[in-house]
């Protein structure tokens, strides 16, 4: 994750959760995350299996030019990527993981710009299985909620483990300006001697013996 946004609704996520796979639907407070709500969203799994927009902030409507709450969530993605979307999402709410995605967002107009999706598991009281979610593009064009994105892209995505996984980024003070490479003293603790610094680069001892 880079995307300030990202971060910061991961870290509160983990947070609540305290431990357990995840936290609970009527745990989380807008309040709290006020300033993330407008690219925040909540998935919800209908009877049928479908997956939908429950909630979408305004600035993920402004991207796309139309309100989503009710919309499927696949429906945003181009048809050839649908069904992989189907099956990522399958094994995500399977797995009880953190899912990340980057995808390429196009205009009607063949704009392009890039994106990244954090999705986060809810707990609930009830039947009903709940996402929480953040969407924040990489960069921010002039035209990005004036000129709407029909159509998104596959690029990648990745399950994360909370628990093992992002060992440092859930220590990490969110930053104006996130850094492309994770905290170096932080590498340094985690790694020990393994690892040591040369000017601006991080050099990590080892790799295939012969």
């Amino acid at each position: 994750m880079f995307q300030d946004g990202s971060i910061a609704l991961f870290q509160y996520w983990n947070r609540l959760r305290a431990g357990r796979p995840a936290p609970l639907r009527t745990e989380i407070a807008p309040s709290e995350i006020k300033s993330l709500l407008p690219d925040t969203f909540i998935l919800e799994r209908n009877a049928r299996g479908a997956i939908l927009f429950r909630l979408a902030g305004t600035r993920i409507c402004a991207i796309y030019g139309k309100e989503l709450r009710g919309t499927a969530f696949t429906s945003l993605w181009t048809g050839g990527d649908q069904q992989a979307v189907t099956r990522i999402m399958r094994r995500f709410l399977a797995d009880k993981s953190a899912l990340y995605i980057t995808f390429e967002g196009a205009t009607g107009d063949g704009r392009l710009n890039g994106f990244e999706l954090l999705l986060l598991p809810l707990g609930s009281d009830d039947d009903h299985t709940r996402v929480l979610g953040t969407l924040q593009p990489v960069h921010k064009p002039f035209w990005l909620g004036a000129d709407p994105v029909c159509e998104n892209r596959l690029e990648s995505f990745r399950l994360i483990d909370p628990d093992r996984e992002p060992l440092l980024l859930s220590n990490r003070k969110t930053v104006s300006v996130p850094p492309l490479l994770p905290d170096g003293q932080a590498l340094v603790e985690a790694f020990g001697s393994n690892v040591r610094r040369i000017r601006h680069l991080l050099v990590f001892e080892g790799g295939r013996r012969s």
